[in-house]
């Protein structure tokens, strides 16, 4: 099979070991920068052009595409859906997992326990939205931030209502959300493919951080999942329509609750937590659609 992985650095863990597990099947791996390619449209002949030569006969699409280019990697992977090639992560759900109310509001229809939340289009009464959420301390975090950028928590309802107005000075959306406490820094990355929990680990901030992402220098160990905790992991991924994900919740006095569903999860953190070959599943999981 010939088999792309749609992404701008082929030295990322993830790329280089997701060409590795398709090699060693024996599978023609390209890698395609996605924001080097154009798009050619036409009638009943969509084509993909990338360094001056149309992509031809590929079997499988992984796309890993960046938060920030969201718009133009969807439209390269809805290119290569209408040349009828299979993609590990549909372009739709792609888009719906990058806007984060969006997802909450999905997640939320669904039945799924969520931190109460609350989003206003630049509300001046920024005390009414900080108790809406059960008062400080609370987390008010950038609908367009990742990897634990963009987030922060206010201790108090002073604080939190000057983060409050000097982000909407900035017309920055942002929505508030309440703060966990019995989650103690620490959250749970659940990671799925094909409706499948392949991987899991327990992310714990580091000393005084709140944030639990491996890039604020939090650490990462083995989990094995209550059913309760895997069945909310593959109830979100299923809402959202993706085969793989990175299922991010909280351990609460009220069961499970998610945080967020990543539709480009990194391979680093939970390959090294768990001593899994989760590209490989990946790899299995192309094979068997595409």
């Amino acid at each position: 099979m010939r088999i792309v992985v749609l992404s701008q650095n082929p030295n990322l863990y993830s790329t280089k070991r997701l060409i590795e597990a398709g090699e060693k099947k024996g599978h023609e791996m390209i890698i395609i920068d996605h924001t080097k390619c154009n798009l050619v449209i036409e009638k009943k002949n969509p084509t993909i052009v990338y360094k001056g030569k149309e992509i031809k006969d590929i079997d499988g699409v992984i796309p890993r595409i960046g938060a920030s280019v969201t718009f133009f990697g969807t439209a390269v992977v809805r290119q290569f859906e209408m040349m009828k090639v299979f993609s590990a992560t549909e372009s739709q759900a792609l888009v719906r997992s990058r806007d984060k109310l969006r997802s909450l509001q999905i997640l939320s229809r669904a039945g799924l326990g969520l931190p109460k939340t609350v989003f206003t289009n630049y509300s001046k009464d920024v005390g009414q939205v900080v108790d809406g959420v059960g008062g400080a301390p609370l987390v008010i975090k950038l609908l367009e931030g990742t990897q634990g950028l963009g987030v922060v928590l206010a201790d108090n309802k002073n604080s939190a209502e000057s983060i409050l107005e000097a982000f909407n000075g900035l017309q920055a959306r942002v929505i508030a959300q309440e703060f966990i406490k019995e989650a103690g820094g620490a959250d749970i990355r659940v990671f799925i493919v094909d409706g499948v929990v392949v991987g899991a680990m327990k992310r714990q901030g580091k000393e005084g951080e709140f944030r639990s992402n491996l890039h604020r220098g939090g650490s990462a160990n083995v989990i094995e999942l209550t059913d309760e905790e895997e069945n909310a992991a593959l109830k979100a991924a299923k809402a959202m329509g993706l085969g793989i994900a990175g299922v991010d919740l909280l351990q609460s006095s009220r069961g499970p609750l998610i945080l967020e569903v990543n539709s480009s999860p990194g391979l680093e953190g939970i390959e090294t937590a768990t001593g899994k070959n989760i590209a490989n599943y990946i790899i299995k999981y192309v094979e068997r659609n595409a």
